[in-house]
Formats: C-alpha cells, sequence, structure tokens
C-alpha cells in the first residue's frame, strides 16, 4: 500500500506565494470598486442631503431622520440601480414606516404592539408586490418607527418623510445616471486582464517547464470569479436602467457588454481546465515539445490584453480581432505537437475559449467558429 508523498520545500515555498498572489488580486478588485463606486456613493449623499433638505423646508419638520434614510437606503453605494430594487426599496420604506407612524399613534408602543406592527407591515408588502427588498425593508422601518420616540408631525409626519426620500432617490436614478457604461467598461477591462494574465502564467509554465507557474494561473483564474460575475451584474443593471433613464441611446453597447461578459465566463472555465491540464503536463517529467503551444498561448494572451483595452474605452477591437484571428488560424492539433496527443490536447483545450473571445471581439458565432482549423 503506496503512502502519499510528504510536501516537498518547493510546495512549502510555493503557498506563501499563492496566498499572495490571491491578496494581490483581491486587492486590485477592491480599487477597482473604489473608483467605480465614487460617484454613485457622492450621488446617494447628494440624495439624502436633498430629502432632509425638502422635509426640514417645504414640509416644515423639524426632525426629518426617515426622508435622508429612505433616500440612502434606495440608492445605496453602489451603480447596481435596478429602478425595480430602488422602487422595492422606496415602497418597502414607506409602508413600513406608514404602518409604524400608525399603529403608534393609535395604540401606543410596546412589544405587542411591534409585533402587531410587524405583521401587519410584512402582510400589506406582500399583497403589494412579491419583492423580497419590499417585505423586508418595510418590517425593518416598522420596527425603527415603533422603537423611536414620537416626534412632530402628526400621525403620520414620519411617513410623508419617506415618501420624500423615495420620491428623490428615483428622480435621482432617473435622471442623474451617469454615464452607465462606465462601471460595465471597467470591469470588463478588468476581467479580460485577468484572463490575459492568467494565459501569460500558462505560457510561462509552459515555455519554462515550471508546474507552479500554472497552479499559480489556475489560482489566478479561481480569484477572477467575483469580478466576472459583478461584470455580469453591472452590465444588466445598466442596460435595465437605460431603459427609462437618459442613458437610452447606450442599451445597445451595455447588451453587448453583458455578453460580452457572459462569453469571457465561460473563456475563463475553460481556460482553468488548460491550467490544470498545463499543470500535470509540466510536472510529469516527460519531455515534451510544448514550445509551439507555449508561443500560441502568449499569442492568445496578447489579443485577450488588446481587447481588454478596447473594452475599457468603448473602441471597435479591431486590432484585437486581427491578433485573435491569426492565433485562431494556428490552433490546429495536427501541426502543434507533432503527434504527441497530450501536447495536442493542450492545443484542443485552447480552441473552445478562442471562439467564445472572438465572439467578444465582435464576430458573429459561425465566423469565429470558422477561424479554426478543421479538425
Amino acid at each position: 500500500m503506496s503512502t502519499p508523498a510528504a510536501a516537498g520545500p518547493g510546495d512549502a515555498v510555493g503557498r506563501p506565494a499563492l496566498r499572495r498572489l490571491v491578496l494581490r488580486t483581491r486587492a486590485r478588485q477592491g480599487w477597482t470598486r473604489i473608483r467605480a463606486g465614487l460617484l454613485p456613493i457622492g450621488q446617494a449623499a447628494v440624495a439624502a442631503g436633498l430629502a432632509y433638505l425638502v422635509a426640514t423646508g417645504p414640509l416644515g419638520h423639524e426632525q426629518p431622520f426617515f426622508a435622508p434614510v429612505a433616500a440612502w437606503l434606495c440608492l445605496g453605494f453602489s451603480s447596481q440601480r435596478d429602478l425595480r430594487k430602488v422602487a422595492e426599496m422606496a415602497v418597502g420604506v414607506a409602508v413600513g414606516v406608514g404602518m409604524g407612524d400608525l399603529v403608534v399613534h393609535l395604540i401606543g408602543s410596546g412589544w405587542w404592539q411591534l409585533t402587531v406592527v410587524l405583521f401587519t407591515s410584512a402582510v400589506l408588502a406582500r399583497f403589494i408586490d412579491s419583492g423580497p427588498l419590499l417585505v423586508m425593508q418595510a418590517g425593518a422601518q416598522a420596527i425603527i418607527v415603533v422603537g423611536l420616540p414620537a416626534v412632530a408631525g402628526g400621525p403620520l409626519g414620519r411617513w410623508t418623510d419617506a415618501l420624500v426620500g423615495g420620491a428623490v432617490a428615483l428622480l435621482v436614478a432617473v435622471l442623474v445616471p451617469g454615464d452607465t457604461r462606465r462601471r460595465p467598461r471597467a470591469l470588463g477591462e478588468r476581467a479580460l486582464t485577468e484572463l490575459a494574465e492568467t494565459l501569460e502564467g500558462i505560457a510561462r509554465s509552459l515555455s519554462e517547464a515550471d508546474a507552479s507557474e500554472a497552479r499559480a494561473a489556475l489560482v489566478r483564474g479561481r480569484a477572477s470569479e467575483p469580478v466576472l460575475d459583478e461584470w455580469q451584474t453591472a452590465a444588466r443593471s445598466a442596460r435595465d436602467l437605460a431603459r427609462v433613464s437618459v442613458g437610452r441611446r447606450h442599451r445597445e453597447e451595455l447588451g453587448r457588454l453583458e455578453e460580452q461578459a457572459v462569453l469571457t465566463d465561460r473563456a475563463m472555465r475553460s481556460v482553468r481546465v488548460l491550467a490544470r491540464r498545463t499543470a500535470a503536463l509540466v510536472s510529469s517529467g516527460d519531455a515534451h515539445e510544448v514550445e509551439s503551444v507555449a508561443e500560441l498561448v502568449g499569442r492568445f494572451a496578447a489579443g485577450v490584453r488588446l481587447l481588454a483595452s478596447d473594452v475599457g474605452r468603448g473602441g471597435s477591437a479591431g486590432r484585437a480581432r486581427e491578433v485573435l484571428l491569426e492565433t485562431a488560424s494556428l490552433a490546429d492539433p495536427h501541426s502543434v505537437g507533432d503527434g504527441d496527443w497530450q501536447v495536442q490536447s493542450l492545443v484542443m483545450l485552447l480552441r473552445s475559449p478562442l471562439v467564445d473571445i472572438l465572439e467578444t471581439a465582435g464576430l458573429a458565432p459561425e465566423p469565429a467558429r470558422a477561424a479554426l482549423p478543421e479538425l
């Protein structure tokens, strides 16, 4: 019976390096989120201030607590502003605050009053709409109203504050969306750059016969999942917002960005399989002629880097298509690998993500597949 091999010194050194790589990747993604979030955070802060101003000015409320709270909760700190979700939040806050204000005015506050208002608010919210955000906000705001001391403004004073905050948030979401393409573009550039760096790691692993490079590429590919998911979500939300906002003219590009996000995610999944296969091939210790495959993967990475730049600035991706088409024309397992089936398997694994990225660069599915040599 065989026993598992002990971890060598290379593994002990490699694990901290992989952890540092993951941390650096997460840090870059974090800074990307900060840069993308500055504008929506500023918009939400301004909306909260305006809601407070309206409640204290025209309405004359002395303590309009729920006006800025409603505006901030509805807009949040993200540019992923699905108008349905903003509306759900606004209605949920208004229902919860209104029911809480009414119940407190009629029967006072206490544990059983809290139970009554929470139950009633949730039931009413479910009657209005099936959205979970509406129900959660209705219940949460009802709890806050019952727990806070009464303020001047009558039984529905705080309810009108909540209406003001929700209305201001909706106006900001519709009238001041900014350039809805900015965040999906930035996330697309980051995601495609992660794909390019993953491919470059695989190419280095092949050219240097270093399995740790392939394993690092696999870690990088896995760590890119959050930014890929975020790209898809941001593009979808931006497209929905553009349907009713001043950014309607950008709907076509936003739809294309959403399709590119799906295709890039599919390509990354295939490239992770390629990274695992590369690590196994290089670590086997057998002699293989992999220089041509390493060059092919390097060309692919160069094309993806060009595409990342084009997506980030909203370009036509013409340069990237040329490089990717040339790379696809060379992805022939009959000529690459010189009869070595293990090397040829790497070429086969490379063909699927090449098609996905060619589609990401603007080719239709049929021409993208036709760019590959026939098997």
